[in-house]
């Protein structure tokens, strides 16, 4: 598999890894999970479950015809998919991303991590040193644990959100038979899911590639390389039209390389 490790776990799009010298751990389901970058890919100890590794990591996707798809669309992402090969799009749980999100909600990466670590430990199952992230059940039930974890007015949200998709309200599995549009709207109507966290959730958790989540550095980026400014409809139209159906994929390079603090000629 061409996969870079560093840049994937490393680029913000999941939190819950920890680089430990040469190797990445970190927690799917109920396993605490160690990888180690390898020539052809990587080696993994803690599961035997080798589908829910591959899936999590979208290896059936010909990262290759991706890369050169958006290549042809843009000479500037094409260099960053140079200097950042191997950089992969996650498939994560769905439960899982849109609470994450819901809590990474005006917090910066250091302080989500914070949050979500004290979450699956007041929480979540004690896996041996590390913690499951808790389902809604666990959430409903230990609710009143919450509050040593210091999430603020994400608390009530993180509970609510809990409740409705325990009782079957918001169904998850249908809303990934949607599609990209509708999946946006259908998140749109949760309290806390704003357009850029909703289209983070349609990208890493139900794997619309074409959606372009647009944040403030995102932002600074688009006027920066593209001279592009407006409201993040406005943005969100440019983006996929530019980069069409793997603009997910060029929005992580944009995101990871973070150019916006330099100089740059304005080109499209």
């Amino acid at each position: 598999m061409n996969i870079s490790l560093d840049y994937t776990l490393g680029c913000g799009q999941a939190h819950r890894w920890i680089k430990r010298d040469d190797t990445w751990e970190g927690v799917i389901g109920n396993e605490i999970i160690t990888l180690t970058q390898t020539d052809n890919g990587f080696e993994c100890d803690g599961t035997s479950n080798e589908n829910m590794i591959l899936n999590y990591f979208r290896a059936k996707d010909n990262i290759q015809n991706i890369y050169n798809d958006i290549r042809r669309r843009d000479s500037y992402v094409s260099t960053l998919i140079h200097k950042y090969q191997g950089m992969r799009i996650l498939k994560q749980d769905s439960w899982e991303c849109i609470a994450t999100y819901i809590l990474a909600t005006n917090a910066n990466i250091k302080r989500i991590r914070q949050m979500i670590g004290m979450v699956c430990k007041e929480c979540g199952e004690d896996l041996g040193g590390r913690y499951s992230f808790p389902t809604p059940e666990e959430v409903i039930m230990k609710a009143d644990r919450l509050s040593n974890c210091r999430l603020g007015y994400r608390r009530q949200r993180f509970i609510e959100l809990a409740k409705r998709i325990s009782t079957n309200d918001i169904d998850l599995n249908t809303i990934g038979k949607l599609s990209y549009e509708e999946c946006v709207q259908t998140l749109l109507k949760i309290k806390g899911i704003g357009p850029k966290v909703a289209d983070c959730v349609s990208l890493f958790g139900y794997g619309h590639l074409d959606a372009f989540p647009i944040d403030t550095r995102i932002t600074k980026i688009l006027w920066a390389v593209y001279g592009k400014h407006g409201s993040y409809k406005q943005l969100s139209k440019f983006s996929r039209e530019k980069f069409g159906k793997y603009a997910g994929y060029a929005q992580e390079f944009l995101y990871y390389s973070n150019p916006a603090t330099s100089t740059f000629s304005h080109k499209i």
